[in-house]
């Protein structure tokens, strides 16, 4: 049972492989106005420019979804907008605001003045500076609402994109005006007039990790090229992994497990809407990983689900900022590919148990019962830990916490070794050759947090090199 906790390790040390929700279109805008002519057309526009640097935030929020692209410039349906005033509810009681009597009556409906209404009222019970001027002078206020040259055209149909740029804006700036967000386990690294900002990540979407703090969101914007594990915007590299996850020699997975664990791998992902045909396609180490990510996720994640370093890539990228992967899709699909068949099936067994949790765990003794649920406690507490530490900038907690150097010392885990083996190095040459540089430049380096601490980690081997490297102050 001890490999349900080694595992969760690759949380902070391997990049995310899932394409990223960016702007489909590569022309940027400044900051625009605010208002998207509706249209029934099958097909939709272009997302709007004005629109690129509210996608990330609200893809990550859950205010929409994959549907942004097809369906941004239509008018938001009632259950959409119940959907992004949900969730404006859910984050505004977050933080904390003393709360207060509110009465108010207002006409919600789908236009763009009911839609602020809608919103409004979801503000209205909070003692927030000034919410007692109305819906649209708070709305105007808070620069949540900007129109175009005729006016905020507060009848017409509001479209879904809209909507949930009101919403997006609404949540941000008031998080902004409370001090609010998630600051990120972040360092900064000084050197011949170049700075690199080094931001460790957690590989999931937990504990209400959005949105993130206004200090951290503008460090990103700020920079001049954002550095990841892995390029997330290469095709190509995507591509590449996705077939190294399938098997291409006549087999399936049937064929390299055992019959037992095929099934209860079979059944577990029907739920999900993969058939049997698809799951077989797949390697033991693919859905391990998948099961992995699955475990992770509880009812603090978000309705998408994205993963820091998903969200950041998504932020950078729709900002027009330069990405490069350190890291390549290869050389991380190579981690998996390299281990022993019998590792993979066990991989695979204790990673569906993760998932499916003390209630499905079945032929157990009571003794072996009591060590799993005792396990996945630990598992969900640790966790837990991880991301409270990252949202509050932590960072000494978390070198405390999570086991890097004693797992190097002593670690006989096939994965483990792989997870660490040469590439904190690679990845401290990387930094040092983007501190070496001409010039002075501002970048942002977000890899797996085990990478940034410990004896080998990217804030020692930096300082190591002569570089300050200090932990980022809190605001």
């Amino acid at each position: 049972m001890k490999r349900l906790l080694t595992l969760l390790l690759a949380l902070g040390l391997l990049g995310s492989t899932t394409p990223v929700m960016a702007a489909e279109s590569s022309a940027l805008g400044g900051e625009g106005n605010d208002v998207v002519v509706t249209t029934d057309v099958a097909q939709a526009a272009p997302i709007p420019a004005w629109a690129y640097k509210e996608l990330a935030d609200g893809y990550a929020l859950g205010l929409f979804g994959d549907e942004i692209y097809t369906q941004h410039n239509k008018t938001v349906t009632q259950e959409q907008l119940d959907k992004i005033t949900g969730v404006v509810a859910d984050k505004l009681a977050l933080l904390g605001v003393e709360q207060r009597s509110s009465a108010g009556s207002f006409v919600l409906d789908t236009t763009r003045g009911g839609v602020l209404n809608a919103l409004y009222m979801e503000v209205l019970p909070y003692a927030f500076p000034g919410v007692d001027v109305g819906p649209v002078d708070f709305m105007r206020s808070m620069k949540v609402v900007r129109g175009d040259n005729t006016g905020l055209a507060l009848d017409r149909p509001c479209t879904l994109m809209e909507a949930a740029a009101f919403a997006d804006r609404l949540i941000l700036n008031l998080y902004d005006q409370q001090n609010a967000g998630s600051l990120g386990l972040l360092w900064k690294a000084e050197g011949n007039g170049n700075t690199l900002y080094l931001l460790g990540s957690i590989h999931t979407d937990r504990n209400n990790l959005y949105p993130f703090h206004k200090q951290l969101r503008d460090i990103i914007t700020n920079s001049e090229l954002a550095a990841f594990e892995l390029d997330f915007n290469s095709q190509e590299g995507i591509d590449e992994f996705s077939a190294m996850q399938i098997y291409s020699d006549g087999t399936t997975l049937k064929d390299h497990i055992s019959a037992e664990l095929y099934q209860e791998v079979i059944e577990a992902l029907a739920p999900l809407g993969m058939p049997e045909a698809q799951v077989a396609q797949f390697k033991p180490w693919a859905l391990a990983n998948s099961f992995t990510a699955l475990s992770m996720l509880d009812e603090t994640s978000s309705d998408n689900a994205m993963a820091i370093d998903l969200y950041i890539n998504a932020k950078a990228a729709n900002a027009g900022i330069q990405i490069e992967g350190v890291e390549t899709y290869a050389f991380q699909g190579s981690i998996f590919e390299n281990l022993s068949a019998e590792y993979q099936e066990n991989y695979l067994a204790s990673t569906l148990a993760m998932y499916q949790g003390i209630d499905a765990a079945e032929g157990l003794t009571a003794a072996e019962k009591a060590e799993l649920e005792a396990a996945l406690k630990e598992q969900d507490a640790m966790v837990d830990r991880w991301m409270d530490q990252w949202k509050t900038r932590d960072t000494q907690g978390f070198a405390k916490d999570y086991p890097k150097d004693d797992i190097q010392s002593n670690t006989t885990d096939e994965l483990n070794a792989k997870l660490f083996e040469g590439r904190d190095p690679n990845m401290i040459a990387w930094a040092d050759r983007y501190l070496k540089q001409e010039g002075s430049h501002t970048g942002l380096m977000t890899v797996g947090a085990g990478h940034m601490i410990g004896k080998t980690g990217i804030v020692q081997g930096l300082k190591d090199l002569g570089y300050t490297v200090e932990a980022v102050p809190v605001p």
